[in-house]
């Protein structure tokens, strides 16, 4: 497993740097509730599958979630 794509997304600079296609193709599967994506799949994919599945209430919000939340609220 590649630890670093499945590491939760920490800071405003770094969620810039992901790519909006994928997250949003990642956010669409994960709202759905397609299964946990495997290492085949980019950090930005596994952003949006992991916030698709948090608003769909399929993953809990977790401690990473909310502290980003609050650093793009502070800029």
């Amino acid at each position: 497993m590649n630890a670093d794509i499945r590491a939760p997304v920490s800071t405003v600079a770094e969620l810039a740097s992901l790519d909006e296609k994928e997250m949003l193709d990642g956010y669409r599967d994960g709202f759905d509730g397609d299964p946990e994506p495997g290492d085949n799949r980019s950090k930005s994919y596994w952003h949006g599958w992991r916030n698709g599945a948090a608003d769909a209430r399929r993953i809990p919000i977790d401690g990473a979630m909310i502290s980003l939340v609050k650093e793009v609220l502070r800029k």
